[in-house]
């Protein structure tokens, strides 16, 4: 194309054309009504045969005359004059793209009347031939009919379909064969230019996204340079009167190679979309990416489904860019064509890296269209919420559009997800400054620096949110916190507040007065001389009532096998269960912690189900213990137990109870001894080391995972406490799994997420740990 930029005229030793000058001086002064009146008309006489122009046309047109006027009048009478062919250009209606051609689309000229028809190309000489059919190769390479190469019959212009196809084109017959096949060669070359010009304008509409946008607005440019290319064409085959059709191919061959190379990639995006086969193969999955778009569009009084592509699948975002890069793989090998897809992929690159700079350096997405990699749910908000259930805000709210990443981020994609996420929580709680202006960040994919980019924001985002977690909401605080309520440690205080509402906590647990142990609880906790009166997290801790018994609730858990074999525990909660009837203030207490944003995301809903689970779990083998240990005062102080009775048997009977009540109460003081300190603390003094360690970090400069990638928390992950050799997690979202694979190591140590020793558990103690005794 740039080589056709600068033609100069070519010189020839051959015998010149003695009839081309004469028809570019009969084609000048028709050129005004070219523009003005008849277009048809005015085109009919450029091609007229110069020798036999001058005096044999008037002749042949007096003899016309003599002939029509010697016809019976009577006949012109009873036959009235033809209505005169008018066609008129009009403006077509507004749509959403907004440099889209307006204007109508003309009639075809099979449409013309008789009248305005050109003369047989069998009557003209091959020189006056090889004119016209340069002369309608210029019009029709801008996608307009000739004289003599018209549309095919099965092509109808005014259907967007067989546009986006692109037109076929028929040569009136009579052409000599030495034209022929050159100017069929020629013509692929308009066809592509027609479909691509209707590609940029369907394209181009809202629905498409700012991709698509972009990409249309780089093609248009090269059809620009490429009408640049026609209109010098069509001024050298006026100027030299030694232009020939040979010498014309040869100017557009680079052109029509960069226009094939558009077409083929316009031609697999329209197959993407849908808009050239009546049949669409439609994926389920991408059903939901478009759910909560259409939401937002219904509420703001939109169209269900914007334009004509109701219920399709629209190529747009990643995919596009995808279909470019595999497109540029595939013909590297050409060097034209590998600049020509680059060009394309630079342009269409920049508004997505421009959704991308914002996600990865504010933490918020502008994606109108829902074209980015993340999908953000807008109905998960924290303020709509009914309860504090983060992990549905902090799983849920970002997710990554895996059908929709474009090839150049498939590595790094969960990094871009969480360094969005982690800066998103900053943002909400006022450390990003969203006015400072980004400087200096790539634009494009085929700039080197935007790897380095997402890890950088990476890096910067999860020292952020670490920073923020640790040192400015007390993370470490708050989870010494909880070990003092659900781990009962120390459990001098809680033992007071047993005792203080044993006669509320008797009672059947529907008669309960909550508000009451509240208030106990309260009073407990600001006992002088405790440690936990000087929690200052101790606000938070609430009393209430489960009427579900321990082991009910235990067995909501999906996987019963632990985590020993890397494998996540999972809750159902969607499944209700029903309480026991029997169940008192005492087999249903259990505690509830309130944790702001963002320290909830790592004390999540989840997390709060665990602790509550140990703790229900300490507090029956707490309670178990008193009891047995009143026991054992009763039997100690009783007079029917200490009095030594005459009977044989009966003494031998009260030995036995007194063994098995001693046998019971060390059983117990044993279990929960091993629960405590085997168990919980062990893993807690690891935990804390590496919250420590993670503190060190921070405070040396930043945080960042030891290996550069981070590690998506999930199923398949085994815990850090079962093997030594793990690397420290130095990552939120490494933090978040850290804590939750403690609270799960905790529960199958403690033999309660495995359900052979849950039934023999429930075997040996069912009136001891899951009731009242």
């Amino acid at each position: 194309m740039g080589s056709s930029a600068t033609l100069a005229p070519t010189q020839s030793t051959s015998t010149t054309r003695p009839t081309s000058r004469t028809l570019v001086n009969e084609r000048r002064p028709t050129k005004v009504q070219v523009t003005t009146r008849e277009p048809i008309m005015a085109r009919s006489g450029r091609n007229a045969d110069p020798l036999s122009a001058g005096s044999d046309n008037l002749k042949s047109r007096s003899r016309n005359v003599e002939s029509r006027a010697t016809r019976g009048d009577s006949r012109a009478a009873e036959q009235p004059p033809p209505a005169p062919w008018e066609p008129a250009a009009s403006l077509q209606p507004h749509t959403s793209a907004p440099l889209a051609s307006r204007v109508s689309i003309p009639p075809v000229a099979s449409s013309a009347p008789p009248a305005l028809q050109p003369r047989p190309l069998s009557e003209l000489s091959l020189n006056a031939q090889e004119a016209a059919i340069i002369e309608d190769l210029l019009f029709v390479f801008m996608g307009f009919e000739g004289q003599y190469i018209r549309f095919a019959k099965g092509y109808n212009p005014y259907e967007e379909r067989d546009r986006l196809s692109g037109p076929q084109w028929r040569i009136l017959s009579g052409l000599d064969p030495s034209l022929l096949d050159l100017t069929q060669s020629m013509l692929r070359m308009a066809s592509h230019y027609t479909a691509l010009e209707t590609f940029v304008d369907v394209q181009s509409r809202e629905e498409f996204g700012a991709v698509n946008h972009a990409l249309c607005a780089s093609i248009r440019r090269y059809l620009q340079e490429y009408l640049v290319m026609v209109v010098q064409l069509e001024t050298q085959f006026l100027n030299d009167k030694n232009f020939t059709l040979q010498q014309l191919n040869v100017h557009i061959l680079p052109s029509s190679h960069l226009m094939a190379q558009m077409y083929g990639l316009a031609l697999e995006l329209l197959k993407r979309n849908a808009l050239l086969d009546d049949d669409t193969d439609e994926s389920s999955d991408s059903s939901d990416d478009d759910f909560d778009h259409i939401i937002e569009q219904l509420r703001d009084g939109g169209d269900l489904v914007p334009g004509n592509m109701t219920g399709k699948k629209i190529c747009k975002g990643g995919v596009v860019l995808g279909l470019i890069t595999k497109r540029l793989e595939s013909l590297s090998g050409d060097p034209s064509a590998r600049v020509l897809l680059t060009s394309l992929l630079r342009d269409a690159s920049r508004p997505y890296m421009a959704m991308l700079n914002e996600w990865l350096h504010h933490g918020s997405i502008s994606d109108p269209h829902s074209e980015f990699l993340i999908k953000e749910q807008k109905s998960i908000r924290r303020d709509r919420l009914e309860q504090d259930y983060t992990d549905e805000y902090w799983e849920r709210r970002y997710t990554i559009r895996d059908h929709d990443v474009p090839p150049q981020l498939e590595a790094v994609k969960d990094k871009v997800l969480l360094a969005g996420k982690y800066l998103n929580v900053v943002r909400e709680c006022g450390g990003v400054d969203v006015s400072r202006k980004l400087q200096d960040l790539p634009n494009s994919f085929d700039d080197n620096r935007f790897l380095e980019n997402v890890s950088s924001a990476y890096a910067h985002a999860n020292g952020s949110l670490m920073q923020l977690l640790l040192t400015t909401h007390e993370l470490p605080a708050r989870l010494r916190s909880l070990k003092h309520y659900f781990f009962l440690d120390p459990s001098d205080y809680f033992n007071y507040f047993l005792e203080l509402g044993t006669s509320e906590l008797r009672k059947p647990v529907k008669v309960v007065n909550t508000g009451k142990l509240q208030s106990l609880l309260d009073l407990v906790l600001r006992q002088p001389g405790s440690i936990v009166c000087l929690d200052k997290f101790k606000e938070d801790v609430k009393v209430e009532m489960n009427e579900i018994t321990l082991l009910k609730s235990l067995q909501r858990v999906v996987n019963i096998t632990g985590i020993e074999q890397g494998e996540a525990l999972q809750l159902t909660s969607n499944q209700p269960l029903e309480g026991d009837k029997n169940a008192t203030g005492f087999t249903s207490l259990q505690l509830d912690y309130t944790v702001p944003f963002p320290v909830s995301l790592v004390i999540s809903r989840k997390t709060i189900w665990r602790y509550q689970a140990l703790f229900r779990y300490l507090l029956s083998l707490r309670y178990l213990e008193t009891q047995l240990s009143v026991t054992w005062y009763t039997h100690a102080s009783g007079t029917a137990w200490t009095h030594r009775s005459s009977n044989r048997m009966l003494e031998i009977w009260k030995r036995r109870v007194w063994t098995l009540r001693a046998r019971m109460l060390v059983f117990v003081q044993q279990l929960l001894y091993f629960c405590t300190a085997e168990v919980i603390e062990p893993n807690w003094q690891k935990l804390m080391n590496t919250l420590r360690e993670i503190e060190t970090n921070c405070a040396g400069g930043g945080v960042s995972s030891q290996d550069g990638t981070s590690t998506p928390s999930g199923a398949g992950r085994a815990s850090s406490f079962s093997s030594s050799k793990k690397q420290q997690p130095h990552t939120v979202d490494g933090l978040m799994q850290e804590h939750v694979d403690f609270l799960d190591t905790c529960l199958k140590e403690c033999m309660l997420t495995n359900s052979k020793l849950l039934r023999v558990c429930f075997f040996l103690l069912p009136p001891l740990l899951f009731r009242e005794y």
